[in-house]
């Protein structure tokens, strides 16, 4: 059983990496042989937390797909980057900066994808009529996402993989990846004339064209934006109050779906609009993968094999992580990565008598994951959807062009990252 499990995940993988197959079939096949040939049985795939479908992590992003879907209707995404764009005077440099700046702080409340598909129309918008190329600012934006997203347990699918294994709540990671988030992306705006140098020469008539766009224009139904802004608000609340209501994400989340959906009278299209079924049904094929790993104790074996690698030195193991988790993200989505890395993780933990060190663990794993995924453009899903907006909207954006950028950003990311985790866990814990 064991050498099934490992030939079908590693088939799976290899599949997935390649680009060349359908993610979400090759998970759900994968899934499919393990449960056929008795690796894991029904019992372990719907019911066990240990083996089976992490539903907290299923319906967490049911509920805010649901969320985003009623939001994009209401135009708000348009009306923030015109706005920018306005402030910024039409300069192509200050655009950049505040398309950066947007970009990340939706990225820490929604998916960096949704953050990714909302944003990009109204990029391209502004680039055409300053007519400038819009690749850069596209790669831009895609990079920001990709660091922001550490920085909460929504903003980046790897994190609710990681909560749900390691038991971490939303301020959690406000208070342990947001700091070095915002040091991050206070180096990555300083970094920005300089890795896009070139980009910025724009004539001045354009910029006045730029200035004449109404943001106003672009809120489509104020009333509906009230509603599911109030709504977003007090899920979120709930989120950081988790401590005291002691109800899980998921279910906030879920509520306050239900919730926007019977407060609007929306037709199911609208709520269902952008919900991502694809990606949900990966999710849940993977999951059962990983679940015959832990079954057949191959992730127990992987464990033990890197504890005795750094000889049970927890700042070791930390850097390791981090330091490994970045080329590996960069290369396959970091989705199956964290999913195959979150058990192993939790086994090193468990061996680990300090509370400080099991958390830089897990965030070590967390922002290597997050801030790996901007190595190259198929490190994560985000940057998958974008260069596929640049390539329909006539400014493609190649593997390379993105990747040396990319290559850039994410060495000084986990510099940083690794800096953090040594400072805030050992010295200074």
């Amino acid at each position: 059983m064991t050498v099934i499990a490992i030939t079908v995940f590693v088939v799976a993988y290899v599949l997935i990496a390649s680009d060349r197959v359908n993610k979400t079939l090759v998970a759900l096949s994968g899934a499919a042989v393990v449960a056929a040939l008795g690796v894991v049985s029904s019992d372990d795939v719907f019911f066990s937390r240990k083996t089976g479908i992490d539903w907290d992590v299923i319906f967490l992003l049911l509920a805010m797909m649901m969320i985003v879907s009623v939001l994009r209707k209401t135009g708000v995404f348009e009306y923030i980057s015109i706005w920018a764009a306005k402030r910024a005077k039409g300069s192509p440099l200050r655009i950049m900066i505040l398309l950066v700046v947007v970009t990340g702080f939706a990225s820490a409340l929604l998916d960096n994808v949704t953050t990714v598909l909302l944003i990009a129309p109204v990029t391209l918008l502004v680039c055409d009529r300053l007519n400038v190329r819009a690749a850069p600012f596209l790669m831009a934006e895609v990079f920001a996402s990709n660091i922001a997203g550490a920085s909460t347990l929504v903003g980046d699918p790897p994190n609710i993989i990681i909560a749900s294994r390691a038991g971490l709540s939303f301020n959690d990671f406000l208070i342990h990846t947001l700091p070095v988030v915002v040091i991050v992306m206070a180096v990555y705006v300083v970094m920005l004339p300089r890795l896009f140098r070139g980009s910025f020469d724009v004539d001045a008539a354009r910029v006045a064209d730029v200035m004449s766009l109404e943001e106003r224009e672009a809120i489509r139904d104020p009333v509906l934006l009230v509603k599911s802004g109030a709504v977003l608000v007090a899920v979120f609340a709930a989120f950081i109050a988790h401590s005291v209501l002691h109800v899980e994400p998921a279910i906030v989340a879920l509520l306050g779906a239900g919730l926007l959906v019977l407060s609007t009278g929306l037709e199911k299209s609208d709520y269902f609009g952008s919900v991502e079924w694809e990606t949900l049904l990966f999710f849940g094929g993977l999951f059962i993968m990983v679940g015959a790993l832990v079954k057949t104790g191959v992730i127990d074996r992987l464990a033990q094999l890197a504890t005795d690698a750094t000889g049970g030195n927890a700042l070791l193991t930390v850097l390791l992580i981090v330091v490994v988790s970045a080329p590996v993200s960069g290369v396959i989505d970091n989705i199956p990565y964290v999913a195959t890395m979150t058990p192993i993780v939790a086994a090193l933990a468990a061996s680990v008598s300090e509370e400080a060190h099991q958390h830089a663990l897990w965030f070590a794993l967390a922002l290597g994951a997050d801030f790996g995924g901007n190595l190259t453009a198929v490190g994560a899903s985000a940057n998958v959807v974008m260069l596929g907006i640049a390539r329909r909207s006539g400014s493609p954006i190649s593997f390379w062009e993105f990747s040396r950028k990319g290559v850039a950003v994410t060495v000084m990311s986990i510099v940083v990252a690794a800096l953090y985790l040594w400072l805030r866990y050992f010295e200074l814990a």
